[in-house]
């Protein structure tokens, strides 16, 4: 059985990843990130805007996945937070992203976030949408044709809630 370990990311960290990420990015499949973003916005939007991000590791020290919390907005609307992930290639379908999600959970409840909120989840993400409502979270929206997917066209994203 591995162990998962959860670590403050680093800019050593985030230069590791980069290739994963790029390759995420640029498939336009999951994420409205501009395919083109260089290291450095990447960095700063990933690593620098959120309140805190994270990485998972294995035993032997192999960066898995990694993922970002911050309150979804402002002000009156900052008790609800926001998370993005991302899993290496090599660990996809060993729970990696339900162990981040997990820990972004509780992560927030300890930053005092009230509830936890997807704003964007690509609707064809089949995998992502089936793991997110197995851990507790609505479909409470669908917006239509609001994401250019690399393959398909356009596809509807969802809003994704759930109380902690």
């Amino acid at each position: 059985m591995t162990t998962l370990t959860f670590t403050l990311i680093s800019e050593d960290d985030f230069a590791f990843f980069w290739p994963t990420f790029q390759t995420i990015v640029q498939a336009q499949e999951t994420y409205a990130i501009e395919p083109g973003i260089g290291f450095d916005a990447a960095y700063q939007l990933w690593c620098k805007t959120p309140q805190v991000s994270w990485v998972v590791k294995d035993d032997n020290n192999q960066l898995l996945g990694t993922y970002y919390l911050k309150a979804n907005a402002a002000g009156p609307g900052d008790h609800i937070c926001n998370c993005g992930y991302m899993v290496a290639p090599a660990a996809r379908g060993k729970g990696v992203a339900r162990a981040m999600c997990e820990h972004s959970q509780q992560q927030a409840q300890a930053l005092g976030f009230h509830a936890m909120q997807f704003n964007a989840v690509v609707a064809t993400n089949d995998v992502a949408v089936a793991l997110w409502k197995k851990l507790g979270f609505s479909i409470v929206g669908t917006v239509p044709n609001a994401f250019r997917h690399g393959r398909l066209g356009l596809v509807d994203t969802y809003v994704m809630y759930k109380a902690l």
